[in-house]
């Protein structure tokens, strides 16, 4: 859905629906205010009768009000207390749930009015959009019988003030192409393994570079063999489906260094010789995530066209177990030259991002961003709420940090302690593809970080995020597609 912004008085504005919010407070204010006083009190006796009290999570629709030019009014409860992140989120998406099962083709939501706790105009407007796209999401490829589409084509945003229309068009125009890439990278996360192979991600990004001029280069198993990226390669040895390394680059500000952003891209993980367990292996089709978060973003600035050059490299590969497969025990040397003596087969993500971190030093990166769908571990330490993230630049992560906040897409800063290192210690090869059962999400980023010293560099560990798992919710996030390009927009000025 589109957005468009007006102003002036909400009662002469024709719509289908006039959203409009209420507290717990006795006395209304804001827009609820100025509607019951041209409507002759229809809402404050609509209060006096109970049928709504401004109770979090109340709704009350109303249907040709005396004075307002609006077909309904949707009366919809902030509550009592100072309305926060999760919330607001809380209440538009209520709001588009009811809307989109209703009549109305279109509505004008004044809720970006509410006072919501440290965000300004343009942050309530920008969560707003993102929250009610999000709302509106619908994976139905493979059905049958699709889902009916929402009656609910075009929303409006109201500002009292002329003033603020600037600041509400670019918080739409931040809003829309941020959940346009959240999209796709739902999409993507969401395609079955068959679907979506490694060739298949390939053939995304060819498109996506023609949608949006960039340039594109996608390596072969042959010229991966060329570049000594036998670590990568490991990975893909068992699997009929070949590896391929993407790289995606967009140019926005002439000679600039590139921030460079690398993705897992494991399409599907059976953990390889080292079989998963057959309960929940299904969702192993998410374990691409990290190549879909780098195209999500790559889609969010073009379509910006932020003034900065980014870079998005995409490792691609299915972990199988065959004949042919890796095996535990089994020796291989990486780009750089480090020999790495694989214990588990299932701690693949690694194996195909330290080739492709090293891949990346020849671009002489501003920085470089790892995302993946990385350890179980995660999880445990952070749930489904928070990505974890690690580097070696403090900088780098108190940035990234800082746009979790600001995007409400939120990371937590997991040591990398020298004394980590340690537990990777190999008798036979340079390192170890595994450190044992403890702090797993932190060996596995000091793992990384043994290929990343060329460089400013952070791992965003994202196992936890990046999808919902079970029951009516399950899917894709499209996260952390909102922090990176919060990141980058910060780092356009």
């Amino acid at each position: 859905m589109e957005f468009n912004v007006k102003h002036g008085a909400l009662a002469t504005i024709k719509t289908g629906c006039l959203v409009v919010g209420i507290s717990e407070a006795k006395t209304l204010t804001g827009p609820a205010a100025e509607l019951d006083a041209t409507s002759g009190g229809q809402i404050s006796a609509a209060i006096k009768r109970g049928d709504i009290t401004g109770k979090s999570g109340q709704s009350l629709m109303l249907f040709a009000l005396p004075g307002i030019s609006a077909q309904r009014v949707l009366l919809v409860g902030t509550g009592k207390d100072e309305l926060n992140d999760r919330s607001f989120r809380k209440l538009v998406a209520g709001v588009i749930g009811g809307l989109k099962s209703g009549g109305a083709t279109d509505a004008l939501l004044a809720l970006a009015a509410l006072p919501v706790k440290d965000r300004d105009l343009y942050a309530r407007t920008r969560l707003l959009v993102e929250t009610t796209r999000e709302s509106l999401y619908q994976f139905d490829q493979f059905k049958s019988k699709k889902a009916d589409k929402p009656r609910l084509k075009k929303g409006a945003l109201w500002t009292a003030d002329k003033a603020d229309a600037e600041t509400l068009k670019r918080a739409i125009a931040h809003g829309q192409a941020i959940s346009d890439g959240a999209s796709l990278t739902r999409d993507l996360g969401n395609l079955p393994g068959n679907v979506c192979t490694p060739s298949y991600l390939a053939t995304q990004a060819r498109e996506l570079a023609e949608q949006h001029g960039l340039e594109v280069e996608v390596l072969e198993e042959k010229d991966m063999q060329a570049l000594g990226m036998g670590s990568l390669l490991s990975v893909s040895a068992g699997s009929a489906e070949p590896a391929k390394l993407i790289r995606l680059s967009y140019q926005g500000a002439g000679k600039a260094q590139p921030h460079v952003l690398v993705g897992k891209g494991i399409t599907f993980d059976t953990g390889g010789i080292s079989l998963k367990p057959g309960a929940g292996m299904d969702e192993m089709k998410y374990d691409m995530c990290g190549a879909a978060t780098v195209l999500g973003v790559l889609k969010a600035v073009a379509s910006l066209q932020l003034p900065i050059n980014l870079t998005g490299i995409i490792a691609a590969a299915e972990n199988m177990p065959s004949g042919t497969a890796t095996k535990p025990g089994d020796i291989v040397t990486s780009m750089s030259g480090q020999t790495i003596e694989i214990l588990n087969t299932d701690a693949e993500g690694r194996l195909v991002l330290c080739d492709a971190l090293t891949y990346a030093e020849r671009f002489n990166p501003a920085s470089v961003v790892d995302i993946a769908t990385l350890t179980g571990a995660c999880v445990v330490a952070l749930g489904a709420h928070t990505t974890g993230i690690m580097g070696n630049d403090d900088t780098l992560v108190a940035q990234l940090l800082d746009a979790g906040r600001q995007a409400d897409d939120r990371g937590w800063q997991l040591p990398l302690f020298d004394e980590y290192q340690e537990q990777l210690d190999s008798p036979f090869a340079d390192i170890a593809n595994i450190g044992g059962p403890k702090a797993g999400t932190i060996t596995a980023a000091c793992f990384l970080s043994r290929f990343t010293k060329a460089y400013r560099w952070a791992h965003m560990d994202i196992a936890g995020t990046a999808w919902t798992s079970g029951g009516k919710d399950k899917g894709a996030t499209g996260r952390p597609v909102p922090l990176l390009t919060q990141y980058l927009l910060n780092q356009a000025g």
